[in-house]
C-alpha cells in the first residue's frame, strides 16, 4: 500500500496549545506515523508533500449544519422546492462545505424528510462529494411553533414537521426513526423571526418533549434542540437533550444546570444568523430599524454574554452558525471561529478546538477524527500561515492548500484544484 508523507508544516494536533514541526505519514485512510522535529522527513518512503509555510491541522466539523437550506430569504420558500430539485441543491451545498475544509458535519435539521439521509448514504457510497455526515430529521415543532408556516387559507410547508401532544410526538418521532436518521431535532422555543412565537416564548409542553425524547432514546438516536428561551434550556437539560442550540437567554439557573450536565451536553450558539442579521442585514433588505424592531440587537448582546459565561464554565461548544439562508450564505461557515474569538472571548486555539475536537465528540467519533494522531482517520487540512494565531485564515479557500477526507485528496496541493471526483490518494 502506497504512502503520502506531509513534511515541513507546523502541526497543530487538535488539542495542544501550540504547533510543532514534524512529518505526518498517511497510509490508506489513516494517519500511520507522526515524527516530530525539523528534520523528521529525512527518511521517509512513498510520495512527499512539502507543507512549508502551512499549518497541518484536523479537518473541521460543522456542528449546526443545514445543507438542505438552499439560500432562501424566508423559511416557507423551502417548501416550494420539489424534492428532486431540493436534493440537487443539497448536493451542491455538501460539495461546497467540503471545499471549505469541513470534512464532517452534524446535520442540525433536514429541510424535508429523507434529504439528509439520502445525502449521507450517497456520500458513503461514493455517489456524492461531501463531508462525513450525521443525518437529521426535519425540525419537529408544534402548531404556532418555529417551523409552522401554515395559514388558515393556505397550506404551505417549511422546514418543520408539526406535531401536537405526546401521542403525535411519538408518532412523528417513530417516523423519523423509520427514516433511519442519526439525529432528531426538536424546537422547544420560538425565535425572533417568528412573529407569533418570539425567542423567549416556549411553545413546547413538557409532556410533548418527554414523549419525543423517550422514542429517540429507545432507538439510540441523538437529540438536538432549538432552545433560545431560558425555560427551553432548562427543559432540554431536564429531559436529557444531547445537543442544545442557542441558549441566548439562559438565566443563572439555566447556566448552573448546563454546567452540571457539561459531561453529557454539547452546546452550539449558531451565531452566524444573529451576527449577519445585525451587522450585514442591509445586503438582503434587513435594515437596522427592522432588526431593532425584531429585538435582534438584544439577542446579539444576550448571546455574547451567555457564551462568555459558558466559556468560563468550561462547557463544550461546537461551531456552526445557521448558514443556508440568503442572509447567511453557505460557504461562510468558517467565519464562526473568528466570531468565537471576537465576540465570546475564546482564544484562537480554543476556537479551533471547538471546530475540531469538540466537533468530533458531537459526531461521536472522538477516537477517530478531530486530532492529528496516529491511528486516526486522515481528515487533514494544510492551511497557509499559522491558524493558532489567526483563525480567520480558514475562511478563505485560497488558504486551504490541501483538503483530505478519510485519506482521500479532495484538494491536492500539487495542483491547487479540487478533485472532479474523490480518488483515494493512497491507491
Amino acid at each position: 500500500m502506497s504512502q503520502i508523507t506531509i513534511k515541513g508544516a507546523q502541526i497543530w494536533d487538535g488539542v495542544s496549545e501550540t504547533c510543532y514541526p514534524g512529518a505526518v505519514t498517511i497510509t490508506g485512510n489513516k494517519i500511520s506515523a507522526i515524527t516530530k522535529g525539523e528534520d523528521a522527513s529525512s527518511d521517509v518512503s512513498g510520495e512527499v508533500i512539502d507543507g512549508t509555510g502551512h499549518t497541518l491541522m484536523p479537518g473541521m466539523v460543522e456542528g449546526h449544519c443545514h445543507p438542505s437550506f438552499t439560500g432562501v430569504g424566508e423559511p416557507w420558500e423551502l417548501g416550494q422546492l420539489c424534492p428532486e430539485q431540493h436534493m440537487l441543491l443539497t448536493a451542491q451545498n455538501l460539495r461546497l462545505l467540503l471545499s471549505h475544509g469541513f470534512t464532517s458535519i452534524f446535520e442540525a435539521a433536514s429541510a424535508k424528510p429523507m434529504l439528509g439521509v439520502t445525502a449521507r448514504d450517497a456520500i458513503n457510497e461514493g455517489l456524492l462529494d461531501g463531508p462525513r455526515m450525521r443525518a437529521s430529521s426535519p425540525e419537529i415543532t408544534t402548531t404556532a411553533g418555529l417551523g409552522d408556516e401554515r395559514k388558515r387559507h393556505i397550506y404551505q410547508e417549511s422546514f418543520g414537521l408539526v406535531a401536537d401532544g405526546p401521542i403525535e410526538m411519538r408518532r412523528v418521532a417513530r417516523e423519523c426513526v423509520r427514516d433511519n436518521v442519526d439525529n432528531m431535532k426538536i424546537n422547544i422555543s420560538g425565535d425572533e423571526f417568528v412573529s407569533f412565537a418570539r425567542a423567549e416564548i416556549t411553545p413546547l409542553e413538557d409532556d410533548e418533549l418527554a414523549a419525543f425524547i423517550a422514542v429517540a432514546k429507545k432507538y439510540g438516536k441523538t437529540v438536538a434542540a432549538h432552545a433560545r428561551s431560558s425555560e427551553s434550556v432548562k427543559m432540554a437539560v431536564r429531559h436529557g437533550v444531547d445537543c442544545i442550540y442557542h441558549c441566548d437567554f439562559a438565566d443563572e439557573e439555566a447556566l448552573d444546570m448546563l454546567e452540571e450536565a457539561k459531561d453529557r451536553v454539547i452546546l452550539g450558539p449558531a451565531f452566524g444568523l444573529v451576527h449577519n442579521a445585525t451587522r450585514e442585514g442591509d445586503a438582503v433588505g434587513l435594515t437596522k430599524e427592522v432588526a431593532e424592531q425584531m429585538n435582534l440587537f438584544r439577542k446579539f448582546d444576550a448571546t455574547c454574554a451567555t457564551y462568555h459565561e459558558i466559556r468560563k464554565r468550561g462547557l463544550r461548544v461546537a461551531v456552526g452558525g445557521d448558514y443556508g439562508f440568503a442572509i447567511t450564505p453557505m460557504g461562510q461557515n468558517a467565519r464562526d471561529l473568528e466570531h468565537f474569538v471576537r465576540y465570546f472571548g475564546y482564544s484562537p486555539v480554543e476556537a479551533l478546538r471547538c471546530a475540531t475536537n469538540v466537533g468530533a465528540q458531537l459526531m461521536q467519533m472522538e477516537d477517530q477524527i478531530g486530532q492529528v494522531k496516529e491511528g486516526f482517520l486522515a481528515d487533514l487540512l494544510l492551511v497557509k500561515g499559522d491558524v493558532t494565531q489567526d483563525v480567520s485564515l480558514v475562511q478563505h479557500q485560497d488558504n486551504l492548500s490541501m483538503i483530505m477526507k478519510d485519506g482521500v485528496m479532495f484538494k491536492d496541493p500539487r495542483t491547487g484544484i479540487n478533485a472532479g471526483g474523490l480518488i483515494r490518494a493512497a491507491e
